[in-house]
């Protein structure tokens, strides 16, 4: 008799169809038309927020109580280490000026300058966005040596400095406003 070998019907395996998955690249390319077509932010724009946030801060300052009847040029011992009046303010003299100022209110224990104290934070990222769009890019603020003493001219006279400092401060501000006008220089 012939050896007759039924057939045996194997299951087949079913393979998925394999579809293309859209990784990163694919995703980047689907948003490039709309990522084109973002504008920069014209330097005028830039500009008018830096001015508009030194008057912010200069209100600020005003509206603090014990600022009324100070005197920008007012001498006190022992704080000449806080920046007076500058006739004339390049971008990165504007952004070291504030630097100090910035050191000396986060070492004030005081609420009132905590609100400006962040607000020249940013005040100086919109200068070193002036100062990149003319090709000149600030040089990082460097620790200030002369403000070591302040630990001791604190507890000395914590008021003083603190209504000194703001009261410069505004000084500043108000000269930084008035050469923002000019088109200042690196």
């Amino acid at each position: 008799m012939p050896c007759v070998v039924p057939s045996v019907s194997r299951p087949q395996k079913h393979i998925p169809e394999r579809k293309m998955r859209c990784g990163p690249l694919c995703r980047f390319l689907w948003l490039w038309p709309y990522l084109s077509y973002v504008e920069a932010v014209p330097i005028w724009r830039v500009q008018d927020d830096t001015k508009t946030l030194i008057k912010t801060i200069v209100t600020r300052i005003s509206d603090i109580s014990h600022m009324q009847s100070v005197s920008s040029k007012q001498r006190v011992t022992g704080l000449d280490f806080i920046p007076g009046l500058h006739p004339v303010l390049s971008l990165s003299k504007m952004d070291q000026t504030l630097a100090i100022y910035q050191q000396i209110l986060t070492s004030l224990p005081s609420r009132n300058v905590i609100q400006i104290s962040n607000d020249l934070e940013n005040l100086r990222d919109l200068l070193h966005l002036l100062a990149s769009s003319k090709s000149c890019p600030l040089p990082q603020a460097r620790a200030l040596e002369t403000l070591e003493s302040l630990g001791g001219v604190l507890e000395a006279s914590l008021y003083s400095t603190e209504v000194v400092a703001l009261s410069r401060l505004q000084g500043a501000l108000q000269d930084m406003l008035r050469q923002l006008d000019l088109s200042p220089g690196c």
